[in-house]
């Protein structure tokens, strides 16, 4: 890819897990709260569990089938 053609987000779902989503990335809540977050990979908290949502914390690890 060249320094002028746009860059694709990836995305990916894992199976019990978090979206992983390429970064940098920038979240928009529902109450319209942006929340930024610089990192290479960022976990996004598919299980509502999270103590830093929308961010993973593996909070779905201790989670009892």
């Amino acid at each position: 890819m060249s320094a002028t053609e746009p860059r694709i987000p990836r995305v990916r779902l894992t199976e019990r897990g978090p979206v992983l989503v390429d970064g940098p990335v920038e979240v928009v809540l529902p109450d319209g709260t942006a929340m930024h977050c610089d990192r290479p990979v960022v976990a996004l908290c598919t299980c509502r569990r999270s103590r830093r949502f929308p961010f993973c914390d593996t909070s779905h690890r201790r989670r009892r089938p």
